[in-house]
């Protein structure tokens, strides 16, 4: 029997017959139309697709893929995701979540789906403030900043994500910015082909409730100088000039201009995302305007064993070890008397 091939897809394919409820100016838009648009690259069935969330803003989005998805309960989608993509590893499992439901009451799953390395795709939409629940500060939000929760400004000390991942051994870490669908959609797509938990953090505006949170970065009168995207293999320049680089300066990034103060182009550091060392992608992550462009692109991806393979080499190695091929002989074997 000939196989049956699939329809070539679109993304109109992935495009559901709900009506968007996002704000006006929200982000999120963006970025569902860069997943809807990235899908089609994935060489997958569309019945292969499953989207998980959890409560936000962001957790809408299985509503408006035409997929399997869930809507889950607040801060426990790395759960459902893991039972999901253990129970069917054809599975291309996407879990979304925002600022507060990954790191706030959703921070224990969190990080340990990254210290595991399940294979799913954990999409963390990053607008550092609580959106549905109308405008308080949350994990991620800058310190000072003044909300509904925080009417003198907030003293908390804000968790970086690629920082609180790094430190739960991730092993996949990417950034990407809602104002650039290009590199969202190639960001998701190489995210896709990793085998273990990639983590993409999106840095996504709020309009409503933390208007212009990012726009250091993304301002288009800024955005050439603050952005850094990395490729791996290439060295690490930025500016509108393309003028700008990063070297080591003992044990710190430096900004240098290249053609000043006998810089030249194979002085500026070199991104390897494979490097197992976390250090200098620790390093990367924690750049910040006025000082560092924010690096943006896929910073770590260091292969290890996922727990889906580790778990599939158990079970293989158990059958091969076994003394029995089926159930009857395992009850045959030993003691046995008849009455």
């Amino acid at each position: 029997m000939s196989e049956v091939q699939n329809p070539t897809l679109t993304h109109k394919d992935f495009s559901s017959d709900q009506d968007v409820r996002w704000c006006p100016g929200c982000g999120d838009y963006a970025i569902l139309k860069a997943m809807q648009r990235a899908l089609p690259s994935m060489n997958n069935k569309k019945e292969n697709f499953v989207f998980i969330s959890g409560i936000g803003c962001s957790s809408r989005f299985p509503y408006y893929m035409n997929t399997y998805g869930f809507h889950t309960i607040h801060g426990r989608a790395p759960a459902i995701a893991t039972g999901t993509k253990l129970a069917n590893p054809e599975l291309s499992v996407w879990q979304i979540t925002g600022d507060g439901d990954a790191l706030a009451i959703g921070g224990n799953h969190f990080i340990h789906a990254l210290r595991r390395n399940i294979d799913i795709n954990i999409m963390l939409f990053n607008n550092e403030i609580y959106g549905l629940t109308k405008g308080q500060f949350s994990p991620t939000s800058k310190t000072g900043i003044k909300t509904k929760s925080s009417p003198q400004g907030t003293t908390d000390q804000p968790f970086s994500p690629g920082e609180l991942a790094m430190g739960a051994q991730a092993s996949y870490f990417a950034r990407v910015v809602d104002t650039d669908l290009k590199l969202m959609e190639a960001t998701f797509i190489q995210a896709e082909k990793y085998k273990g938990t990639s983590l993409i953090e999106i840095l996504q505006n709020c309009p409503i409730f933390n208007d212009k949170t990012h726009s250091d970065i993304t301002g288009k009168d800024v955005k050439l100088d603050a952005q850094l995207i990395l490729e791996h293999g290439q060295p690490m320049i930025f500016g509108k000039e393309k003028n700008k680089g990063l070297i080591l300066d003992g044990f710190e990034l430096k900004v240098v201009e290249i053609g000043k103060n006998n810089v030249a182009e194979k002085d500026i550091l070199v991104h390897d995302k494979y490097n197992p060392n976390p250090i200098l992608h620790t390093m990367l992550i924690r750049m910040r305007p006025p000082y560092f462009p924010v690096a943006l692109g896929v910073i770590r991806e260091a292969p290890r064993e996922s727990f889906n393979q580790g778990i599939s080499r158990q079970i293989y190695e158990a059958k091969e070890a076994s003394h029995f091929s089926n159930v009857q002989d395992l009850l045959n074997s030993g003691d046995t008397w008849k009455i």
